[in-house]
């Protein structure tokens, strides 16, 4: 796929996905079988009325197949039918608080989380996707920045829910009986129109920085998304998906389009236990999972004998995303599980960028994969000029996930139509992109941001602290983990336990150093900017 365009022979390039090659893709995964003609005709009248919305994608899916099972969580089943009904009646409720309400959701993987995306999209609101990783500091600020007028939130989250500001209301989700299934029961039940105005979708940084930043994610994607998908990953209609991966990750959320647009069976399971999705990739035949690196990492941890009691032989697809995906790994999942593993590389504000194989990560099984169709990508040097196969340099990518800016104003940097991906790597001479890390000091750890800064600055709140620094190590399970070096003042004394419990107060978890290094002075040049690459624990 590399090709010369503006940017020379470096570019890799896919700029769109042809009419004929979308075809293609889309018989390969049964989406253009034929099928009932009534059927047909009300799937292609709901997409005529509500385009690609992530309703109008389950209201054309319940058309064309209302009693295929859309959802299998802890609660039991729900048909498309009967998530369309139940998206309707919740959408109609929304109704209640405002026109088309700015809702916030803290929710874990279940069918609320799902119903509650998907009436928002039928209501026209705008949607804020919290992450349970922050702190109710950091979640209650973003409802303001955001002007949040409607809190989702599991039951779980009493502590954030009693934080939540008295003008916002607040509605339980999760299991039978909360406040949400109470909406649903009791809203009328009609079909609704939809909306003149599609709503937004805002995913946020991991907000390590203690004001997250919300990215503006396009709510009305089109077809060639899903096609350049198609691409590479054999997605199949009526794949049974189990997805592990939070679907308030952009990640998530885009394997949930995904699979509503392939009719599939979405699994779901709230929280990870690496013995637990063995078992449900047996007993619920999951052709597909969803998941990031360190879920695969700890499902190679369980025992041998254990996970041989599990039949997982169905299991077509992997797909990880969302973090680094060691070399290791790769190979590792692949001997135990098959060829069955994919590797997709991007960011919340680019979604996908590249896509890696089973054959790519045999051949390279540290690859981060090649662009699909409809994606562009380069390597420039800081001048914003290509470098040749091989030379490491800045990540630059454009493709129509492209977000369209932060919320609070601003966007990434932008070189003749490409987006800086904030990551530096290198092409082959195959036009396969290997990742080398952030071309700042940031840190991803499990899949989420880490910004060395904002520990610092909640560090040196600490009395005892004279001065810290904060970098990231390599970490063979989360891809790296934190480490703080810190320098304590003269007669004053402090321990490593302490200074986890002071970032846990006041940051996310993943931002937690588990390394903390005393030091009697951090290593400078002579302008004093910390010699970060001379912190060791050595």
């Amino acid at each position: 796929m590399s090709g010369r365009s503006e940017f020379g022979r470096r570019t890799v390039s896919g700029r769109t996905v042809s009419v004929a090659r979308a075809g293609g893709m889309f018989a390969r995964s049964g989406l253009w079988r034929p099928g009932p003609p009534l059927k047909v005709v009300r799937q292609l009248d709901a997409l005529r009325r509500w385009g690609t919305l992530l309703g109008g994608t389950l209201a054309s899916a319940a058309a064309r197949d209302p009693d295929v099972v859309a959802i299998a969580d802890d609660a039991g089943e729900l048909t498309y039918g009967e998530v369309d009904a139940r998206t309707d009646r919740l959408a109609a409720a929304l109704g209640r608080f405002n026109d088309r309400p700015r809702v916030a959701v803290l929710c874990r993987n279940h069918r609320g989380m799902i119903e509650t995306l998907v009436a928002c999209s039928k209501r026209g609101s705008d949607l804020v996707l919290l992450n349970t990783g922050m702190s109710t500091e950091q979640l209650v600020t973003v409802l303001r920045q955001q002007q949040v007028e409607v809190v989702v939130a599991d039951s779980e989250f009493a502590g954030f829910r009693a934080a939540v500001p008295k003008s916002v209301h607040v509605i339980t989700a999760g299991g039978t009986g909360s406040e949400l299934e109470d909406l649903i029961a009791m809203a009328p039940a009609a079909p609704v129109e939809p909306p003149a105005k599609a709503g937004r979708t805002i995913v946020l940084s991991s907000g390590t920085t203690g004001r997250p930043k919300g990215a503006d994610r396009h709510s009305r994607p089109g077809l060639s998304p899903l096609a350049s998908i198609l691409s590479r990953i054999p997605y199949r209609v009526h794949e049974r998906m189990f997805i592990e991966a939070p679907l308030f990750h952009t990640w998530g959320y885009a394997m949930l389009q995904v699979a509503l647009s392939l009719r599939a069976t979405i699994v779901l399971r709230p929280r990870f236990d690496p013995e637990q999705t063995l078992r449900t990739i047996d007993a619920a035949g999951a052709s597909a999972l969803v998941a990031v690196p360190v879920m695969l990492q700890r499902i190679l941890d369980v025992p041998d004998a254990a996970r041989r009691k599990h039949d997982t032989s169905s299991m077509r697809i992997a797909a990880v995303s969302g973090s680094a995906l060691p070399a290791t790994l790769a190979t590792a999942f692949m001997d135990g599980f098959g060829d069955v593993l994919y590797n997709l590389y991007g960011s919340t504000e680019a979604s996908w960028v590249t896509i890696a194989t089973p054959a790519d990560l045999r051949a390279c099984p540290d690859t981060a994969g090649t662009p699909p169709p409809g994606t562009r990508l380069a390597i420039l040097d800081e001048a914003g000029d290509p470098v040749p196969a091989g030379t490491t340099g800045r990540i630059f990518a454009a493709n129509e996930l492209l977000f369209a800016g932060y919320t609070g104003g601003g966007t990434k940097e932008m070189r003749d139509g490409l987006m800086s991906l904030g990551d530096v790597g290198r092409l082959d001479e195959h036009g396969r992109l290997f990742v080398h890390g952030r071309d700042d000091d940031m840190i991803i750890s499990g899949g989420e941001n880490v910004f060395p800064s904002a520990v610092e600055e909640v560090l040196e709140q600490l009395p005892q602290v004279r001065e810290v620094a904060v970098t990231g190590v390599p970490d063979v399970e989360f891809g790296q983990r934190a480490a703080a070096f810190v320098v304590v003042r003269d007669g004053a004394e402090l321990d490593a336990d302490t200074v986890r419990a002071h970032v846990r107060e006041h940051l996310a978890r993943f931002a937690v150093p588990r390394d903390v290094h005393f030091l009697d002075a951090l290593p400078r040049n002579a302008t004093g900017k910390v010699l970060r690459r001379s912190l060791t624990s050595e």
